[in-house]
């Protein structure tokens, strides 16, 4: 059976992609699989699939694979064939182990012998034993039925003129004294709603629509590079007891997205932590005459970046955004840079490559980083097909260029 996953991995997978998002898929295994600079110069596809199946056992390896390829652009299309590969094989795998069960089942029949004899031989006590258990239960549902009303009766809203008669048996609960002015549940203060410190989360479609305020947003980036029409940008946008992520591809959307512009979104996809929006009708203006009041504390937390300390407690997946500081900076290939980023509670790697490596940021940099996954071994911050990064250079350097992927940004 794991000659079937790593026929998956090599076939439907390695080989089907070319050398430059190769030499990418090396650069991420390389920490789990052990792989030096002139191992990754010199292996070829077959042997990184020998590793992958002794690294990562049976379908672990694809699921490694397409974990990977989910991330590097133009491979969609791979990671779809890759799935349904190994669901294949699960479902073959599934039908060999039930024929298997049933065979084992015909070539012991002295099993179900023994086990028919053994009650045949305990009959007359079983049956005084389950008789006696019946009694039991019938008394105790009885006794149930007498002083619990039934399920549908319990989900009516209230008393009704059909339901009166059937429930006026039932026990009522005690009727509790209206309050009294003064008295405890009167002068209780209202307690306060807690501020969120991160992004709020929705899930699936959502109709909408959704009353916010703009935060902050990027300038529009193409984010494909094989397409030049798929262009995006990030925003923030708030509540008033929530902030949320946004992505944005409509792009012709950007002059809604003006900081403290309260616009109405609907018709929207919550994925992955950011709400996305697609159609220039997502966005609607509301009335000049609305207000929204946004809390200074809600505004801060909106943009505040996660220290480093707490990534390392985030679960694998989660999607980060924040400014941090360039401790060291290696080029690993043309189109692969490894950034170390620092702040007062520790460092953390940062993985670019594709369109992000034609930045100009060196040592002492900060980068603003949008939408980085988090990966689970090794710890790193690594960036996606949606991902924005802008370079903030030291005053003294400010007017150095900071490249085609370097945009200036609004916010609050």
């Amino acid at each position: 059976m794991g000659s079937d996953y790593k026929r998956i991995i090599l076939l439907k997978g390695l080989e089907v992609i070319n050398e430059y998002q190769f030499s990418i898929v090396k650069s991420l295994l390389a920490r789990d699989l052990r792989l030096t600079a002139k191992m990754q110069e010199e292996y070829n596809k077959v042997r990184i699939a020998d590793l992958m199946e002794k690294k990562f056992p049976g379908p672990a390896c694809v699921d490694k694979l397409v974990n990977l390829f989910k991330d590097i652009e133009g491979l969609g299309d791979i990671v779809k064939t890759l799935k349904n590969e190994k669901k294949k094989v699960m479902r073959q795998s599934g039908v060999r182990g039930k024929e298997s069960m049933k065979k084992r089942r015909q070539d012991s029949p002295s099993t179900d012998e023994s086990t028919s004899t053994m009650n045949e031989a305990s009959g007359p006590v079983h049956d005084a034993v389950m008789s006696k258990k019946k009694k039991i239960k019938t008394t105790q549902e009885d006794e149930s039925m007498r002083t619990q009303p039934t399920q549908e009766q319990s989900q009516l809203p209230g008393p009704s003129a059909t339901s009166a008669q059937s429930t006026c048996s039932y026990p009522q609960p005690p009727q509790m004294p209206a309050p009294t002015p003064g008295s405890s549940s009167t002068t209780k203060k209202p307690r306060l709603k807690a501020v969120p410190t991160e992004a709020s989360i929705e899930e699936g479609f959502q109709k909408g629509p959704k009353k916010v305020m703009v935060l902050k947003a990027t300038e529009p980036f193409t984010y494909d590079l094989m397409e030049a029409e798929k262009k995006m940008f990030h925003a923030t946008v708030a509540t008033e007891s929530q902030f949320f992520q946004v992505k944005v591809f409509h792009v012709s959307l950007k002059n809604k997205f003006i900081p403290k512009n309260i616009i109405a979104i609907s018709d929207y996809y919550g994925r992955n932590g950011f709400l996305e929006l697609y159609g220039a009708t997502c966005v609607s203006d509301v009335n000049s005459d609305q207000r929204m009041e946004i809390s200074s504390r809600l505004i801060q937390n909106a943009n505040a970046t996660p220290k480093i300390n707490i990534l390392y407690s985030q679960k694998p997946g989660t999607f980060v955004s924040g400014i941090y500081q360039v401790h060291k900076k290696n080029v690993l290939s043309e189109h692969i840079i490894l950034y170390e980023v620092q702040d007062n509670t520790g460092k953390i790697e940062v993985l670019v490559y594709g369109r992000l490596t034609n930045i100009n940021c060196e040592e002492g940099d900060k980068l603003k980083l949008i939408c980085f996954e988090l990966s689970a071994d090794p710890r790193q911050l690594r960036s996606v097909i949606h991902s924005f990064i802008k370079v903030i250079k030291p005053r003294k350097n400010k007017k150095l260029p900071l490249g085609p992927d370097s945009h200036t940004e609004t916010s609050l």
